[in-house]
């Protein structure tokens, strides 16, 4: 006989629903919802739904959309892009086809208001009112939207960028240290300075280019002088100090980086060696370390190819160019020098006069914790001030290579009435490397940090170029200006130091991801970026050691 079983029902004292889950749905996804929520249609093909504004929220939950059912891939692919963006060049008879669009919408527009017109004339007071309001409901809109549309239609997809240095696979990644967490660190701004040594010849500055202005521009000269940019392990001087006091060395442009690299896009790479309880941060020797970069934090940064003057590293190279013989064109060349105690301990066997103008600082800095940093920190020249007394400064070139790429600020009609609307855009579009400049000047405890604007003689033309005016700041009232603060920069390399002190002895490279905001610091081999040259010269290492010692020691 048919007899009915009754289902077993839970009781819930505190609320309804059942009040634990079934086995076989234990493990499913469960989406939190309301009684009082709409179900919509399976599959809604006419799209009437979501016309009307007062329906738009018709079937959203109340709990908001949740990610439950949502799926993410094991993998990163985030750098994966489906869509070739490589520009593809259209042939003659379709290059003006943009243009003959753009006049026909503009005469069917015209067509348009024309007809508009005429309608009014034959309507009502009513009724010109009502279409009058409608027509500028509609404009409205098109302002709105159209331009929100337009921005991004011309977003372009950023191409994907090359690390500094290929990462090989015996390569073990010891530390990772994302950007939001390093601009959270602090330390009280670090002013026990001493200077250990002092030596090198400067120039003086020539004040007539302070007058240079738009209308009276002039000429960059090509300079032939040697710029020494030695790594810190080959500098005499730190190597015999070293010996004796500090326990991190560096020079003041690894420092830079290091401080700001929380403002950087590029990537770049530093190699640093544990030998005992002491610290040598380094550059490679085939790295693009002592080029300057363009437009790096500019919302479209350039990225054009292949041997494109505007292709990032050639930029790079035009900027790098710029900087140096501006640096040495403002210097009353051939005049007397101010010289420091000792001689540059880079020049060998060349002239005084074929050497760049420079000053170097080994200064003194404590950490705490038993961190001793010395670095070698650089002047460019020297100038009296207004009252008389001798400065140091740092002199650095901004150079504008394409007004339309920059912020559509053109130096030659806005640098003589607004000036700090150039400045502002070139603040925008080269954060980091501005932030570099002033944490050397302030490392190095410069006086005035002097900045001139060179621009190309012809836009297509990146081998020609004109000074447009000069600027020029103390470098702790600039820090203050672009937000630089010294106290977080002082936190980021109070942190690394300390990770790398935590390190067993050996070889690592800290490096910039290329398309992410985050460093990484790699265990790698001893023997890496080392040429079978370095190993037959270790022999000779060591008389070069103990003559330059003694070359200090007098």
């Amino acid at each position: 006989m048919a007899h009915f079983e009754p289902p077993q029902i839970q009781d819930n004292p505190t609320g309804w629903g059942p009040c634990q889950v079934p086995d076989q749905f234990k493990d499913m996804p469960y989406q939190p919802f309301s009684k009082d929520v709409r179900l919509g249609k399976v599959s809604d093909w006419t799209g009437a739904t979501y016309q009307d504004k007062r329906y738009l929220g018709k079937y959203t939950s109340a709990f908001g959309g949740g990610s439950q059912y949502a799926y993410y891939h094991d993998e990163d692919e985030s750098s994966y892009q489906l869509v070739d963006t490589a520009r593809v060049q259209r042939p003659m008879y379709q290059r003006g086809r943009r243009l003959f669009q753009q006049n026909k919408q503009r005469r069917e527009r015209e067509r348009r208001q024309q007809q508009n017109q005429a309608n009014l004339q034959v309507l009502s007071k009513t009724q010109k009112n009502r279409e009058r309001d409608r027509q500028r409901l509609l404009k409205k809109w098109q302002k709105q939207f159209g331009k929100q549309m337009q921005e991004n239609r011309q977003k372009t997809p950023l191409k994907h960028r090359d690390a500094s240095v290929q990462v090989r696979d015996d390569w073990t990644v010891v530390e990772e240290m994302d950007f939001p967490r390093l601009t959270k660190l602090n330390l009280p701004q670090i002013d026990d300075k001493n200077d250990l040594v002092k030596c090198g010849g400067m120039e003086y500055y020539d004040k007539t280019y302070d007058r240079v202005t738009t209308k009276n521009e002039k000429r960059l000269k090509r300079i032939n002088r040697i710029f020494h940019k030695v790594t810190t392990t080959d500098d005499p001087i730190i190597r015999q100090l070293a010996k004796t006091q500090g326990n991190v060395f560096a020079t003041d442009a690894i420092l830079a980086t290091l401080m700001c690299c929380t403002r950087s896009v590029y990537s770049w790479d530093i190699i640093v060696q544990r030998v005992g309880n002491k610290l040598f941060f380094d550059k490679r020797d085939d790295s693009e370390f002592d080029l300057l970069t363009v437009s790096e934090t500019a919302t479209e940064p350039p990225q054009d190819e292949g041997n494109s003057i505007n292709s990032p590293r050639n930029l790079a190279l035009e900027a790098t160019f710029i900087n140096h013989n501006f640096s040495q064109q403002v210097l009353k060349m051939g005049e007397e020098k101010y010289n420091f105690d000792k001689k540059n301990p880079f020049i060998q066997g060349e002239d005084d006069s074929e050497v760049a103008s420079v000053g170097y600082r080994y200064r003194k800095w404590d950490l705490g914790n038993d961190i001793t940093l010395i670095a070698r920190c650089e002047h460019d020249a020297v100038m009296y001030g207004p009252n008389g007394e001798l400065q140091f400064i740092n002199v650095k070139s901004l150079n504008e290579w394409d007004a339309r790429y920059s912020g559509g600020v053109d130096w030659r009609s806005r640098l003589d009435n607004q000036r700090g609307a150039v400045l502002a855009t070139e603040l925008k579009n080269n954060s980091c490397k501005l932030a570099k400049w002033t944490v050397s000047a302030l490392l190095a405890g410069s006086d005035q940090l002097k900045f001139g604007y060179v621009s190309r003689l012809q836009l297509k033309d990146s081998a020609k170029h004109v000074l447009l005016g000069t600027q020029q700041f103390k470098p702790i009232e600039f820090a203050s200006q672009i937000n630089l603060n010294m106290d977080n920069a002082w936190g980021i390399l109070r942190c690394i130091i300390d990770t790398c002190m935590k390190l067993k002895e050996g070889k690592y490279l800290i490096m910039k991801d290329p398309n992410k905001p985050v460093i990484r610091i790699y265990d790698i081999p001893d023997n890496t970026f080392e040429s079978d040259e370095d190993d037959e010269e270790d022999s000779s290492d060591e008389e070069e050691e103990t003559e330059s010692d003694e070359n200090v020691d007098k």
